[in-house]
């Protein structure tokens, strides 16, 4: 099996397909980017040993952006095969994030911090900025979630919250 080749088809694929149907373009390049990292896992020899590739993605980032255009750089093909990572750890791909939210995202090490910025930027439809911002300020941390996801109550999103007594 010829990886680069698979990688590259998968990509070309990616390509039409936006051209042809824009709406669904962030789901499409979702999908594609998650199979990139997949395919990347498993050339390297599999996620133990996936760490130790990085000569494979330079190699494979040089091929495709002399064949392909920009956009696949080495930092990109590594924020593709965390994704896949990640994401295959048994959780749903949200298609209501674009790449830029999850390009944001994989930074966070923990799962359960990764699951509940992932629900609330899907359920109040944040931002990357709003993203950021969130996580700056600890928002995870500061309300102290611990095991169940929830989703938040209007008054732990209050970053400073002023107390207002009333004399009867």
């Amino acid at each position: 099996m010829n990886y680069y080749d698979e990688i590259k088809e998968t990509l070309v694929k990616n390509e039409i397909y936006k051209k042809v149907k824009d709406y669904s373009k962030n789901k499409s390049d979702l999908n594609a980017y998650f199979e990139v990292g997949r395919l990347i896992i498993e050339a390297q020899g599999g996620e133990k040993r996936a760490k130790y590739g990085n000569k494979l993605i330079k190699e494979y980032s040089f091929k495709l952006t002399k064949e392909l255009g920009k956009g696949y750089n080495i930092t990109n093909l590594k924020n593709m095969r965390q994704f896949y990572l990640k994401i295959s750890k048994g959780r749903t791909l949200c298609d209501q994030l674009q790449w830029s939210h999850y390009r944001y995202l994989l930074g966070i090490k923990n799962d359960k911090v990764f699951d509940y910025y992932v629900m609330i930027t899907k359920n109040l439809n944040l931002s990357v900025r709003q993203l950021r911002e969130r996580i700056k300020s600890k928002e995870y941390e500061r309300i102290g979630f611990k095991e169940e996801i929830e989703e938040p109550k209007i008054n732990t999103l209050i970053k400073n919250p002023i107390m207002i007594k009333v004399k009867k």
